[in-house]
């Protein structure tokens, strides 16, 4: 058998029938005709785009009798010879099985000698980033001073992995994937030189699954032509290949984006149906809600490299949604995508992220909502300048002439009475002449109290308590931590009532030498000789603080000790606060 595929048999023998990669075709050309070849050429890009195509069409016209020109003759010996294979000045090897110092060696020896039917030796070294650093290291010199016969042609997939030294020592060229057009058009004419007739959708299922890559792309082609079939469909391509149907993909999208759930089951039951690989499968629906944005995206159209019969799909459905909804849920998918691939239940864990989709809802832009707030609050309350025109006019409609007199100053409003603790107004009576008293048939009789008015630069432990449990928190980060769980806290008769709902929240505060502390905190704060009383449901305990060495007793004993007697009378002054706490020590 010497059936020969697609791959080996349309392999293009000059630069024009080459597929894509303009650019680079044209540079090489122009090298040829005014004889401005480099000695070192790197050609890098992915799989199946004509790397080492190049490489060999170089070494043709490098050696064709009729040259310079722009393609090689194919016709004279040395161009019969490199296209049969059997030129012996033409070396070309993988870097992967001569990847050794030892194997750069011998290949040096070779090149001393000169060629021996053609006019040059060309060295092809495929996938190049395979050698190893000894390797390179030894054709650093040979590659860059090589003797006049020999031209070096690299090729690579990988050109991160080659060393700088080799990179500054040659003249690169990158070749890109090739175009969903390009790869149409060829496979439709390979099409055509076989007697097979293909459905432009068929084929386009076939550009798909290429990625760019004219091998790949022969390699599918080759294995529909065998189905053996003069006439391929789409379903042909399908079933021959083990794909998803473009149709299934675009109805899940669909459902996925209208919250359609049971459509969105059964494109995916009628996938696991196929075999598909899910994450082949993942991947494609990745891809069509990329498809989605960048229609949504004004001057993105050229990114899209898809049919235009299936990109007009594409844009109807995305002008049913906001850019958005259409992000949120692409990031969604994105995450169940991923757990997917790590769960020990990949089609339950892809269900779930679909109903995940499907649940969140439509985003609106926030620009949207704060307009329809705007518009509410307008409705509700119209502009002030409206308003008040209004008012004016109804009052001048209702006043009579003798009211429509300018009026005089409105009296000023008083401050409302202040509150006592026991939540009783305290009634000041006015001592003021600009507001002299009410008529004795007004006034109103005034309520005299004995209750204490703070001073106002006076701590209180109503007011000031969030105040004194920072203060202890500088001290006492534990103790302040406590005190926050206090239900409540209150003066009363000269005591401190911390009142708990829990007990178990005020145990380390009742220890003998926590209160002692804590009453030091209160001393040194608010500087009143209050005593500790902690109240809990099941005990209404009282903890006095007046033990022997109490800070009440050891304050009092400060107040009256001698020598802070003899101070006072000395330097005519008078006992100001007293801190016993731990910071005044």
């Amino acid at each position: 058998m010497s059936y020969l595929v697609l791959a080996r048999k349309s392999r293009p023998q000059d630069f024009d029938q080459v597929v894509g990669q303009i650019p680079v075709v044209k540079t090489l050309q122009n090298s040829l005709i005014r004889e401005r070849v480099a000695h070192a050429i790197l050609f890098s890009g992915v799989r199946g785009v004509g790397k080492t195509t190049l490489a060999r069409i170089m070494a043709k016209a490098i050696n064709c009798e009729k040259g310079p020109a722009k393609n090689p003759c194919n016709s004279c010996p040395s161009c019969l010879e490199i296209t049969a294979g059997s030129a012996l000045d033409l070396y070309e090897i993988d870097g992967a099985s001569n990847r050794g110092i030892q194997e750069i060696r011998e290949l040096k020896e070779k090149l001393r000698f000169l060629p021996t039917s053609l006019k040059h030796k060309i060295i092809i070294i495929d996938e190049v980033h395979m050698l190893t650093t000894e390797a390179f290291n030894a054709l650093l010199k040979t590659l860059e001073e090589p003797p006049n016969h020999v031209f070096f042609m690299f090729a690579t997939t990988e050109l991160h992995k080659i060393p700088i030294t080799i990179l500054s020592r040659c003249q690169r060229y990158e070749l890109k994937r090739v175009s969903a057009m390009e790869l149409s058009t060829h496979f439709q004419r390979l099409a055509k030189e076989e007697n097979v007739s293909i459905d432009p959708a068929a084929l386009n299922l076939i550009v798909r699954e290429s990625e760019g890559s004219v091998r790949d792309g022969l390699s599918l082609l080759d294995q529909v032509f065998s189905y053996g079939e003069t006439n391929i469909s789409v379903d042909d391509v399908i079933q021959v290949l083990g794909l998803v149907s473009r149709d299934i993909i675009l109805k899940l999208t669909r459902a996925l984006l209208e919250q359609d759930p049971g459509t969105a089951f059964r494109a995916l039951n009628e996938t696991f149906a196929f075999g598909v690989d899910l994450k082949r499968f993942t991947n494609d629906l990745l891809t069509a809600f990329r498809t989605l944005i960048l229609c949504k995206i004004e001057g993105c159209q050229e990114l899209i490299d898809i049919p235009q019969q299936e990109l007009a799909l594409f844009r109807e459905l995305a002008e049913k949604h906001s850019p958005q909804t259409i992000h949120m849920k692409l990031n969604l998918l994105m995450k169940g995508v991923e757990e997917m691939r790590y769960s020990s239940q990949p089609r339950l864990a892809l269900e779930s992220s679909f109903l995940k989709i499907i649940q969140a809802d439509e985003v609106v832009p926030i620009s949207s909502l704060l307009g329809k707030i705007d518009s509410i609050l307008e409705g509700r309350k119209p502009p002030k300048s409206i308003a008040a025109s209004n008012t004016v006019g109804e009052k001048k409609k209702q006043q009579t002439p003798e009211e429509s007199q300018p009026a005089s100053e409105p009296e000023p409003t008083l401050p409302p009475p202040p509150i006592t603790d026991s939540g009783e107004a305290l009634v000041i009576p006015h001592l003021s002449d600009e507001h002299p008293p009410l008529p004795e048939e007004e006034s109103v009789p005034v309520r005299h109290t004995t209750k204490h008015i703070p001073h106002p630069h006076q701590r209180d432990v109503r007011r000031d308590w969030l105040g004194f449990i920072d203060h202890v928190k500088d001290r006492k980060l534990w103790m302040a931590q406590d005190l926050q769980r206090a239900d409540s806290s209150r003066e009363v008769d000269g005591e401190l009532q911390l009142r708990f709902s829990d007990p178990a929240n005020c145990t380390l505060l009742r220890q003998k030498d926590n209160v002692k502390l804590l009453t030091e905190f209160v001393l040194d704060f608010f500087q009143k000789d209050l005593k500790l009383r902690f109240i809990t449901p099941d005990l209404k305990e009282h903890v006095d603080s007046q033990h022997n060495d109490s800070p009440h007793k050891l304050r009092q004993r400060l107040a009256n000790d001698p020598l802070v007697l003899m101070a006072t009378e000395i330097f005519n002054g008078q006992i100001g606060d007293i801190r016993v706490g731990p910071r005044s020590r």
